[in-house]
C-alpha cells in the first residue's frame, strides 16, 4: 500500500489521528507522479518550527494574552484581554497547535527509529542525531505546556510510563492527564538523553538538506548546547519542588550550555509576505493595529520604573510617538535620543478609555526589530543562560553583566553604550538579575511569565487593584487611573490559563480528574513551582 505525503490530522484529547488514503483506490487516485511520496525529516522539522512560531508569537496568543500579561505591550483595543479575560478560541488553538506541532516532531523520531524507514530517513542525517534534536524540540514544546496549563496528556521518547499517553490516538484515543512532577521530572531526563545521543562529530542533517534546520542549519553542537542550556532552564523552574533539580543543573552546567549569541536558538523568518514574522503578519499585512508597547516596558526602559537607569536598548526595541507601521516596517523612520519622544500605552484601561490614549499619536509602536518582515524570534538564547548561571552561582555579578551585555548586544546596542550603561547598572541580586531578564526576555512573553510567577519579579508590574499615573509628556493625556482584573478573585498575573473548556466533551473523564489533581481549573491556581 503507497503511502501519501499529506496525513490528516484530527485534534482529539490532545491526540492526534493520521490518516492515510488507503481506502479502496484512493492510494492511486491521490498520489501525483509528479510528487514525492514521502517528506524528508528537515522539511518536516522547517514546516514545524515556523508553525511553533506562528502558533505561539502571534498576534492572538501572544499578544492577546502573555505579551500583555507581562506588561511588555498594552492593548488600543479590546482591553479585556489585558484584564485577563482571555479569548476561549485563542486558548483552544493554542493547546491544539502545540499538540499538532509535537506530533509532525514525534514523526521524525518514528521515521528514524522504526526499522522500515530508519535506512531511508539517514540519507539526510545521522538517525541518531535527528532522534535527538526531536527529543529537545519536544522537551520545549511540553515544557511550554506544562508551564501553561500545569497537568497535560505528555509523551516521552525514552519513558513508557503509563500516564505517558500523548500523540497515540490509536492506543490511547482519550489519553490520561500527566502530573507536573512526572512531566518535569522526565524532561530533565530526556534533555540529559538527548544531549547524550547527539554525536557532535556529525551533522544532524547533511549537505543542502540542513537548510531545513533553520534553527542551526544542522550543527550538532549547537543543539546539544540548547539541549544542556533548556535543562538548566527548567531544572531551575523546579529546584526545591523535583528532588533531581540541582544535580540536573550541575550536570547541565558541566555538560556545556550556550556561551554567546551565535548559539542562540531562533527562527528567522523571509522577507516575502507568505513566509514573514507573525507580527509583520498581523500589524502589516492584516492591519492588526490593536497593541502597543506598554507604558510599564517603556517606563523601565527609560529608567522611571526599577533602579537601572536609562537602557540603550529603548531606542533598538521601541519606536518614537507617531511612527506609522509603515515606516516601521520599512525601517524608514529615525530613532530619538530624547525620551520624551518614547511613550508607552496605559496598561489595563477601560475599553472606552483605550482609544483616547493613543489621540495625536502621542504613543510609540514597537521598533522594526519587532515588526521586521525578517524577524528572528527566540526559542532560548545566550543573555537567558548567562541570567540563570548568575542565579545558579547565588546572584554572581559577572554572569549578570554577561547577561545584561549579551542581550543588548543580541539588539545591536554600541559598543561603548555597553560599557556606560554596566558601569552605573547597580549590583546582582535576585531582584535586579530577574527584572533585567524580563527586559532581556522582551518578545520572549510566555518564558517572562513564567519567571515572574516563580520569583514575583519585577516587583514594579502593575497588579489588580494598584493605581497607576500615567503622564505624557508636553499632552494632555495625563489620567490616574485603578488597574482592575476581570477574573474574580485574580489579585495578581494569571497563575496559569485554564484548560480549553472543548476538552471537557473531547476527554470528559480524564479532564475532570485533572481539575481535581492540579487543585481546580482555575487561573487562580498555582503550579508545583510557583513559589511567588
Amino acid at each position: 500500500m503507497k503511502k501519501i505525503i499529506y496525513s490528516i490530522l484530527l485534534f482529539s484529547s490532545a491526540s492526534f489521528m493520521t490518516l492515510t488514503s488507503c481506502r479502496q483506490n484512493f492510494d492511486e487516485i491521490n498520489t501525483s507522479p509528479n510528487n514525492p511520496l514521502t517528506a524528508p525529516p528537515s522539511a518536516i522539522l522547517n514546516s514545524a518550527t515556523k508553525e511553533l512560531m506562528d502558533a505561539t508569537r502571534g498576534v492572538f496568543s501572544s499578544g492577546r494574552m502573555f505579551l500583555p500579561w507581562v506588561q511588555h505591550s498594552a492593548q488600543v483595543n479590546y482591553t479585556d484581554e489585558d484584564r485577563y479575560r482571555f479569548r476561549e478560541n485563542v486558548n483552544q488553538a493554542l493547546y491544539r497547535d502545540y499538540y499538532l506541532v509535537a506530533r509532525d516532531i514525534k514523526l521524525i523520531q518514528d521515521m528514524n527509529s522504526n526499522p522500515e524507514t530508519a535506512s531511508a530517513a539517514s540519507a539526510y542525517g545521522s538517525n541518531t542525531n535527528q532522534i535527538a534534536m526531536s527529543r529537545i524540540m519536544l522537551s520545549y514544546i511540553f515544557s511550554q505546556l506544562a508551564d501553561t496549563y500545569g497537568d497535560v496528556p505528555y509523551y516521552s521518547y525514552g519513558n513508557k510510563d503509563a500516564d505517558f499517553q500523548a500523540l497515540d490516538v490509536l492506543k490511547y484515543p482519550n489519553p490520561k492527564f500527566a502530573s507536573q512532577v512526572k512531566i518535569y521530572t522526565d524532561l530533565l531526563n530526556e534533555l540529559k538523553g538527548a544531549s547524550e545521543m547527539i554525536n557532535t562529530a556529525q551533522p544532524v542533517f547533511t549537505g543542502t538538506y540542513a537548510a531545513g534546520d533553520r534553527v542551526f542549519n544542522g550543527n550538532s553542537t549547537r543543539w546539544k548546547k540548547f539541549a544542556n542550556s533548556l535543562r538548566l532552564r527548567i531544572a531551575t523552574r523546579v529546584k526545591g519542588v523535583i528532588p533531581s533539580a540541582q544535580t540536573h543543573i550541575n550536570e547541565a552546567i558541566a555538560a556545556g550550555v550556550m556561551t554567546s549569541n551565535a548559539d542562540n536558538a531562533k527562527l528567522t523568518y523571509q522577507t516575502v509576505a507568505t513566509f514573514a514574522a507573525p507580527f509583520y503578519v498581523g500589524f502589516v499585512v492584516n492591519a492588526r493595529l490593536d497593541f502597543q508597547p506598554a507604558d510599564t516596558f517603556v517606563k523601565a526602559l527609560k529608567g522611571e520604573k526599577g533602579p537601572f537607569g536609562v537602557d540603550p536598548r529603548l531606542q533598538k526595541m521601541i519606536a518614537p510617538k507617531g511612527t506609522s507601521i509603515s515606516a516601521v516596517a520599512n525601517n524608514s523612520y529615525t530613532p530619538s535620543s530624547n525620551l520624551n519622544d518614547y511613550v508607552g500605552m496605559p496598561y489595563g484601561v477601560t475599553n472606552p478609555e483605550a482609544p483616547k490614549q493613543i489621540e495625536n499619536n502621542r504613543t510609540s509602536n514597537f521598533s522594526n526589530a519587532v515588526l521586521r518582515a525578517d524577524a528572528s524570534l527566540t526559542f532560548m538564547e545566550y543573555a537567558e543562560v548567562e541570567f540563570l548561571l548568575s542565579e545558579a552561582n547565588n546572584w554572581n555579578q559577572t554572569n549578570y553583566l554577561n547577561g545584561i551585555k549579551a542581550s543588548m548586544e543580541n539588539w545591536g546596542v554600541s559598543t561603548s553604550d555597553i560599557a556606560t550603561y554596566l558601569l552605573t547598572v547597580p549590583p546582582a541580586s535576585a531582584e535586579n538579575v530577574i527584572s533585567q531578564k524580563w527586559i532581556a526576555l522582551y518578545t520572549q512573553p510566555m518564558e517572562a511569565w513564567s519567571e515572574y510567577r516563580r520569583t514575583g519579579y519585577p516587583a514594579f508590574l502593575l497588579k489588580p487593584g494598584q493605581t497607576n499615573n500615567y503622564l505624557v509628556p508636553d499632552e494632555s493625556g495625563n489620567m490616574t487611573y485603578t488597574f482592575v482584573s476581570l477574573v474574580s478573585g485574580l489579585t495578581d498575573i494569571p497563575a496559569r490559563v485554564t484548560y480549553p473548556i472543548n476538552l471537557g466533551t473531547l476527554n470528559p473523564e480524564n479532564y475532570a480528574a485533572a481539575q481535581t489533581a492540579i487543585g481546580g481549573d482555575k487561573m487562580t491556581t498555582k503550579l508545583i513551582w510557583d513559589k511567588n
